[in-house]
């Protein structure tokens, strides 16, 4: 297929055909897939390194591709992000400790279609400040989504995350953002999780884009460790990230990545 097809907006923003979509479903379904399978393990005492060794296993057993192992330098099949690190997180010794709370973040590659998601895992039981945060997280996500529809804004959908965050007395991350996604990794738009209801591009039947709103419980500033991948936040108060890929229809939008065993919240198995 050419990677080609399709117009670009002004904006630089691709417009897919009704026909892409097919792919789009495919490549979201293995990786929701792989992250319902990776919830049972995810307990008290395993490393991270385990769980990104059983993501790397099933991407080969299903004959996929890993979008992250080699991009820029990157060789691990998932980014493990635990407590206050708010992305990129690289997996690894790091071993799990009762109420720790993590992102799992998976992108594979079907047929040259993007499937791009990640939820929030919890080893044994969350404390409540943890728990809240990844409630608050979660329908914020939805809430972003639900503002998707042709001739909205891709201010509505940040005004409509913010906004919810904020009156919970929570923080959402300016220093990352959602995507385009398709047949590439990243491409326009850059989905913000803040801003002004009617402001931005407009949203058209055809575009493909991740929404990933990264939550703290504290300030939102984050700052990267020394090894240029690994985002914390600067107060070292806990984070949380929710991400779906979506395609926007003629009438609202379709979920490529939901959960297909309803694992993607709650998050428990």
């Amino acid at each position: 297929m050419d990677e080609t097809r399709g117009r670009i907006t002004r904006e630089g923003i691709r417009i897919y055909e009704e026909a892409d979509f097919a792919g789009m479903r495919v490549a979201g379904r293995i990786a929701a897939e792989i992250l319902d399978q990776v919830a049972a393990l995810v307990v008290p005492g395993v490393t991270t390194g385990v769980l990104d060794d059983f993501i790397r296993e099933e991407i080969v057993r299903r004959g996929v591709v890993s979008a992250t192992i080699g991009y820029k330098g990157y060789q691990h099949a998932s980014c493990i992000s635990v407590n206050h690190v708010v992305c990129h997180g690289i997996p690894g010794g790091k071993v799990l400790v009762e109420g720790d709370v993590l992102n799992i973040d998976v992108t594979v590659i079907v047929d040259g279609w993007f499937g791009d998601t990640s939820r929030m895992y919890v080893a044994g039981t969350a404390p409540r400040k943890a728990e809240r945060l990844i409630e608050v997280t979660h329908e914020s996500l939805m809430r972003g989504i639900a503002a998707v529809k042709p001739g909205n804004t891709f201010g509505d959908i940040g005004h409509a995350i913010q906004s919810f965050v904020e009156a919970n007395r929570m923080s959402v991350v300016r220093d990352f953002c959602g995507h385009g996604l398709g047949r590439v990794f990243h491409a326009p738009p850059n989905v913000l999780h803040y801003g002004r209801a009617g402001s931005g591009a407009v949203l058209e039947e055809g575009m493909f884009f991740t929404i990933e709103p990264m939550v703290n419980l504290g300030r939102p500033e984050t700052k990267v460790l020394a090894d240029d991948w690994t985002a914390v936040t600067r107060d070292k108060s806990l984070s949380a990230q929710f991400e779906h890929s979506v395609g926007v229809t003629a009438t609202g939008c379709e979920i490529f990545t939901l959960s297909p065993a309803g694992k993607f919240y709650p998050t428990a198995p």
